[in-house]
């Protein structure tokens, strides 16, 4: 599932609930957000706005330590910072100083390094729930990603359009 799926089922599932989504992403249009259920925003804006903030982007040069001090510091006190994209995205030495002083929560399926070193101080932190990379690999899960790719390649063999195709101009920005 691509990053772009996997924040589209967040905000799908967020829509059953009387909340505000909203949405950064700089390649999709205030009406392209509307579409999907979300209202479109600055970083910043996202950040101090927030009670939680999901992350669902691929680890770019542009992305690579998008979230550092300055922007974890414009996050809610007592909000929590979910990340099952990439580690590199936040830069890993603001986000424990954060976690650390206990004013932010996190739940993190990835880090910076991938396997935090043995005596890493979030380890310990009742703010902070870990998870070994797997929140895109449970359950049924993985069945449906299986099914996704047989199904593209029954199309291919069959000289049929693809489902969902990978556009040359889409490739630098995809994880």
């Amino acid at each position: 599932m691509s990053h772009r799926q996997d924040r589209q089922l967040v905000m799908d599932h967020l829509q059953r609930f009387d909340m505000r989504v909203l949405l950064y992403d700089p390649f999709t249009t205030p009406l392209q957000a509307r579409h999907s259920g979300a209202h479109k925003v600055g970083l910043a804006e996202l950040l101090s706005h927030s009670d939680v903030v999901s992350i669902h982007a691929p680890l770019l040069t542009d992305t690579k330590g998008m979230l550092g001090a300055r922007e974890l510091a414009l996050m809610q006190d007592d909000a929590t910072l979910i990340n099952t994209a990439r580690g590199g995205i936040i830069e890993q030495g603001a986000l424990e100083a954060e976690l650390v002083k206990g004013r932010i929560n996190a739940i993190l399926d990835t880090t910076d390094p991938e396997v935090l070193p043995p005596h890493n101080p979030l380890y310990q932190l009742d703010n902070v729930f870990l998870t070994p990379h797997i929140a895109g690999s449970l359950g049924d899960e993985t069945q449906r990603l299986t099914d996704f790719i047989v199904a593209e390649l029954e199309r291919y063999s069959r000289s049929v359009g693809l489902k969902h195709l990978v556009r040359r101009e889409h490739l630098a920005r995809l994880a």
